[in-house]
């Protein structure tokens, strides 16, 4: 038995590999513990599956209020359908306005040409994401952490991971398309040098296996699946 932690970076999950796909109200236990572990280690036992995201602002986002209510629904989907399993935390975005240059094709940025433009970030995510990897490799009481992102800005836990708490296998599932590396997309080889195992992309019939009911049971009314996803 190998327990196992799964940590995702929800906006790299969505924007990599959901995006675009009628993929969307995905049931993450299901596609990682029951499609890609199942294949990878059958042996591992899942015993959280810690999901990182930062909560849209209907300002920004595409369909304005819509997205934002489509992400609330979904975050309560995944909480009632596996209580106790799926853990959510969040961080924030911040919007400053900053200069940056002008893309002028065929040249390198240059100061001499900026703009002014709003600058979107998001914050805590990630770094919430890589001290809770390191934290839970440390303290013990589970045998694999497996991370679902392709964000380099993980690469510092894993080394820490590997130096002090080397007994911890690091599984790494990258959020890619099967046809990722056609299309100039690439498993980053920072976070590939330190995992134990990589699964290099997630297939259209592991995600169509792993969808939620269309309306999942809640303590209140139910979680629907917005009818735009």
């Amino acid at each position: 038995m190998t327990r196992t932690i799964v940590y995702i970076d929800g906006y790299n999950l969505y924007y990599s590999r959901l995006q675009g796909t009628p993929f969307k109200w995905l049931d993450v236990v299901a596609l990682f513990r029951d499609q890609v572990l199942w294949q990878q280690d059958p042996s591992a036992v899942v015993v959280a599956i810690k999901y990182f995201t930062a909560p849209v602002k209907a300002n920004y986002a595409r369909l304005g209020p819509a997205s934002e209510q489509a992400q609330t629904q979904y975050l309560r989907a995944l909480m009632a359908h596996d209580s106790g399993l799926v853990e959510i935390t969040q961080g924030f975005h911040i919007f400053q306005p900053t200069s940056l240059p002008v893309h002028v094709p065929d040249q390198m940025p240059s100061k001499a040409q900026r703009q002014r433009v709003w600058m979107i970030e998001e914050k805590l995510t990630d770094v919430q994401l890589a001290l809770t990897v390191y934290r839970d490799a440390l303290r013990g009481g589970v045998d694999q952490v497996v991370v679902c992102s392709n964000d380099s800005d993980v690469e510092p836990a894993h080394k820490l991971v590997r130096q002090d708490a080397p007994d911890v296998r690091i599984g790494l599932v990258m959020p890619l398309r099967p046809d990722a590396k056609g299309q100039g997309v690439v498993s980053n080889k920072r976070l590939t040098a330190q995992a134990t195992w990589v699964r290099h992309h997630i297939m259209d019939a592991e995600l169509a296996a792993s969808q939620l009911p269309t309306h999942v049971p809640t303590k209140k009314k139910p979680a629907s699946k917005p009818a735009h996803w």
